[in-house]
């Protein structure tokens, strides 16, 4: 059997070890009905088994029997997958779909001309070079994120209960990038959000964690609806929601573009794009990704990096032809992208919370590769989502294993000093620091670079874009430096007990790292610019393996309308607003550390602003939690008690009024006239009653008497 015909099993695997954990994970684990889950650094505080009694060795075991199985089903799933694109990379157009079974059948339906259809829907997998790049991206990270996690989750409570909702993060994930439909995708879409509520909530005894996975699951609720809409009208549009079909039916030239209209190829690309805002955490549906830092960090890195918030782009990219045709929409796709990115950017600049500024960078990392797709240029997104993938897993995990070293601390302003005490750690972050602020060489360049070329110079993009792409890679190189400064140089910022425990993570945590780091600086040779012609043709291996999924033709040499030496310049600019962007970062927090308070007191307003995020959280709890929410809601909750109950206690009152009126005159007037009448009958027969005692004896004495009487009568007459 070939791995293709095992295409199934891919997403099945980490099922199997999800389904374990949480059906059988407390017989698995005999501590488990004791254990609490805590924050990393307070796991200390807890009872934990001492000695070395059968107790003690029965829950050593049960660990690492979860530690082997869980990991071990997401490196099964990499290895099917790994196969399973090799093979697939030697067959005809590049496309395998496998059907098991038809799940949704016949359900009736009307199609916009007003003719029936059954919306129909298979539980099947479709592996083309798109997918197969999510797959190895979702198993390959998400491997070396649950390795990390044996280390980091050791020592906390709801062990087998975290790791069976990793597992399941990554099956539904699977299912999204493998379904060969958009009904089926959508089940993963949601399980994802299933997921990211359990993940961010898993602490669930702190207020803070337990509100930020309400908020995940609510927000992005917002954003599934516009999916829902826009899956049923693209089935009533196409008469089909597969894949294959609705391409098919893109490309056959029944539909023209939608050039300055808003047709009903804008309505769905819009509609499926706002699911996109909630699950990518795009503007305005970001502000849950920030919260979701309340969960352990290796639930972080997954979400950021390897799962979920790619879900977004990964949907818009399947759905390439549709915005194709809807050039209103994909512009509304890259402008949303462009403002998300430099938002989320300008309040990564002075957060202090090291989880935080990942955050926020990840919010604007997901503009750019929004603005890729809005602009065209596909392939260049799922290359930037693909190195992302290792220099965001390894910059969450790092930060985790910042925090393991701190006993929990996240506030750089605690830090500092730490670049000899955890050299590991130091050196891998420095690592993805370079590449996320795109030095040449790393990842990030690769791709940061090529989504810049594409802005300027496609005939989609937009100059104004480009400004501010560009300005967002300069405060990204900003904020990143001053991360990696503020933690690891300069003099230590934390107490001297604190500073004593300081050591580096255990090899089970810092192997992930360094290979991730790896990663981050090899990753992206496969995508060099074309410009780069004294390169092999090879390297430029990944967009002439998207080619085929994306419907596009690898470009060639250096054909282009501005010309090699343009991006020969452009790509020295964005260099070099970079570097500048590091250089700033090291005078104020290296070199001349005492002028940051300084710039904060000019700053003033602004950077007040920014501090609060500007502002986005407490203007939605006014519009939206007290306007919307309490406001509205008290107004309908009035409206409901005055006027609904109101009314239907009005109809009580008189239903009342009427049963008593109606029992007063039934008791009196009807009720009454029949006593009445029987009373009448009882006085009329009471001679007859006095004379009819039914007793033989006084029968016998009146006849006697009678008979006397009558004797005497005639006596005396």
């Amino acid at each position: 059997m070939s791995f293709l015909e095992l295409l199934w099993v891919i997403p099945l695997a980490p099922l199997a070890g999800a389904a374990l954990m949480l059906v059988l994970g407390r017989l698995l684990d005999p501590q488990a009905s004791s254990q609490v889950a805590v924050a990393p650094g307070l796991a200390a505080d807890l009872p934990q088994p001492h000695g070395h009694g059968s107790g003690h060795h029965r829950h050593g075991a049960a660990r690492s029997l979860i530690s082997l199985l869980c990991p071990g089903t997401v490196l099964v799933s990499f290895v099917l997958s790994l196969g399973a694109v090799f093979e697939l990379s030697s067959l005809p157009g590049r496309t395998y779909e496998l059907v098991q079974f038809t799940w949704i059948a016949g359900l009736p339906f009307l199609t916009q001309s007003g003719a029936p259809a059954r919306f129909s829907a298979d539980w099947g997998f479709l592996l083309d070079p798109l997918s197969a790049v999510m797959i190895l991206v979702v198993t390959g990270v998400g491997f070396l994120i649950h390795v990390y996690s044996v280390g980091y989750m050791g020592h906390e409570g709801g062990y087998y209960r975290f790791f069976g909702y990793l597992n399941l993060f990554v099956f539904f994930m699977l299912m999204l990038v493998l379904a060969n439909n958009y009904a089926l995708m959508f089940v993963g879409w949601e399980g994802v959000g299933l997921c990211s509520y359990l993940l961010i909530g898993f602490y669930f005894h702190r207020k803070s964690a337990a509100d930020a996975g309400k908020k995940a699951f609510v927000m992005n609720r917002v954003g599934d609806a516009g999916f829902i809409l826009g899956m049923l009208l693209m089935f009533s549009v196409f008469g089909s929601v597969r894949f294959r079909e609705v391409h098919e039916a893109l490309a056959s030239g029944r539909f023209a573009a939608e050039t300055g209209s808003l047709g009903v190829l804008t309505a769905i690309a819009l509609l499926l794009f706002l699911g996109a805002t909630g699950k990518s955490a795009q503007f305005p549906l970001y502000t849950w990704l920030p919260d979701a830092m309340e969960g352990p960090t290796p639930v972080s890195a997954l979400i950021h990096a390897a799962t979920m918030v790619t879900a977004g782009v990964y949907m818009v990219a399947r759905s390439h032809l549709l915005y194709r045709l809807a050039p209103e929409a994909s512009m509304a796709v890259a402008v949303i992208g462009a403002f998300t990115a430099i938002l989320a950017a300008s309040i990564a600049l002075v957060q202090n919370d090291i989880k935080r500024v990942l955050a926020y960078s990840t919010v604007s990392q997901l503009g750019y590769m929004f603005m890729a797709c809005g602009v065209g240029a596909y392939w260049v997104a799922i290359f930037h989502l693909y190195t992302h993938a290792f220099f965001k897993a390894l910059l969450f995990l790092g930060s985790g294993s910042v925090i393991h070293a701190l006993g929990g601390e996240q506030d750089m302003r605690r830090m500092g000093g730490l670049k000899e005490k955890i050299p590991v750690t130091y050196w891998t972050m420095v690592v993805g620091a370079l590449a996320i602020s795109g030095i040449p060489g790393f990842a990030g360049f690769f791709s940061k670079d090529e989504i810049l070329w594409q802005i300027y110079s496609s005939p989609h993009g937009s100059k104004a874009i480009y400004v501010v792409a560009t300005l967002t890679a300069g405060m990204t190189a900003f904020y990143m430096w001053r991360l990696i400064f503020m933690t690891f140089h300069g003099k230590p910022r934390m107490d001297a007990d604190t500073l004593a425990r300081v050591h580096e993570s255990p090899r089970v945590m810092t192997v992930p790292l360094v290979a991730l780091a790896a990663g981050s600086t090899l990753a992206g040779w496969i995508g060099v610019p074309k410009v780069w012609s004294f390169l092999p043709e090879s390297f430029r291996a990944f967009e002439h393996w998207l080619a085929p999924a994306l419907s596009t033709q690898a470009s060639h040499g250096t054909e282009h309308a501005h010309g090699a030496a343009t991006e020969w310049l452009l790509m020295g600019l964005s260099l070099a607003i970079a570097l500048a962007g590091i250089a700033i970062a090291r005078h104020l927090y290296v070199v001349r550390p005492e002028r940051v308070a300084a710039l904060r007191q000019a700053a003033g307003p602004l950077y007040t602003a920014l501090a609060n995020k500007w502002y986005v959280d407490e203007l939605y709890d006014a519009v939206f939690v007290n306007g919307l929410g309490k406001g509205v809601g008290s107004a309908m909750a009035r409206f409901d008690s005055r006027i609904v109950d109101g009314g239907v206690n009005g109809a009580g009152w008189m239903t009342r009024l009427a049963s008593t009126l109606s029992i007063w005159w039934d008791t009196w007037i009807v009720d009454g006239a029949v006593r009445l009448m029987s009373f009448v009958v009882k006085a009329a027969s009471f001679p007859v009653r006095v004379l009819h005692t039914g007793s033989v004896q006084a029968y016998a004495l009146v006849i006697v008497l009678g008979a006397a009487a009558l004797f005497t009568w005639y006596l005396v007459r």
